[in-house]
């Protein structure tokens, strides 16, 4: 019996012994195979670093994408520390910052007015309105978002007038505040979320649609500017220049219009 056993079992474990002892000869000649790729008879063998630094390089884009997202989480979370301490001194003062365009200027008081009724912080109010319309009062996006602050029709109840300023700036205020609570009083966030929805807030910087990322890039900056109230904003003259000039090219010539509508209509 026990010379059947050798017979026939030692062969069978013959081959995967000889498989495994094959195997750790190559993967000690790979770790001493120094730093290139070298042939040793018919065979190459590929130094260790090569695939440890392909498998790094495969996670490189996470890594950096969580790097990249930290370091806006922080950015914003500075602005919104920032904006705490500046508030006392400029955000509460009824008065948005000199540098927002004329015909967001035109809209100064009824800013000053909204931002009360539903608890914005003026600046904020005003730059989203610079970034949305200019201060253009029916302006209709491509997507379908009218008005003053660019409002999605379904925030809207079915009466009401879409387009009418102060309609427009209550569907935004309130959106605004809630977007604001949400992110817990982060304005980076607080942007996002009202330019790409309130699942952006929990949601990695890298996976924000480019849009949402550009609005909240220069809505930071507009409002970074405004809350220290600075004459200039080298981030709204940068907006001006990527295409805002023709939109608030636009809303100037509508405020003509609109002036001479509602004079009419008193």
């Amino acid at each position: 019996m026990a010379h059947m056993i050798r017979k026939f079992l030692i062969p069978t474990l013959k081959i995967p012994i000889l498989l495994v002892g094959r195997v750790l000869q190559i993967v000690r000649k790979q770790v001493l195979g120094g730093r290139v790729i070298v042939k040793r008879g018919d065979v190459y063998y590929i130094p260790m670093w090569v695939p440890i630094a392909f498998v790094i390089a495969l996670c490189m884009p996470t890594i950096w994408g969580g790097v990249s997202d930290v370091a806006h989480r922080v950015y914003a979370r500075l602005s919104s520390v920032v904006y705490q301490l500046s508030y006392p001194a400029y955000a509460n003062n009824g008065e948005i910052a000199p540098f927002f365009a004329p015909s967001v200027q035109h809209w100064a008081s009824k800013i000053d007015e909204w931002s009360t009724l539903y608890e914005v912080d003026t600046q904020l109010m005003a730059t989203v309105m610079q970034i949305e319309s200019c201060g253009h009062p029916s302006v209709v996006s491509s997507a379908g978002a009218r008005g003053l602050f660019q409002v999605m029709p379904f925030h809207f109840e079915d009466h009401e007038n879409m387009i009418d300023p102060d309609t427009n700036a209550k569907r935004s205020g309130l959106f605004l505040n809630y977007c604001h609570t949400a992110s817990g009083g982060d304005v980076g966030l607080t942007l996002a979320c009202y330019n790409g929805g309130p699942s952006v807030i929990n949601r990695p910087f890298n996976t924000w649609a480019n849009e949402t990322k550009r609005y909240y890039q220069w809505g930071v900056g507009i409002y970074s500017d405004a809350i220290v109230n600075l004459p200039v904003s080298d981030t709204l003259n940068q907006w001006m220049d990527a295409g805002g000039s023709r939109l608030c090219a636009s809303a100037l010539h509508e405020l003509g219009d609109y002036s001479s509508r509602v004079i009419a209509s008193s």
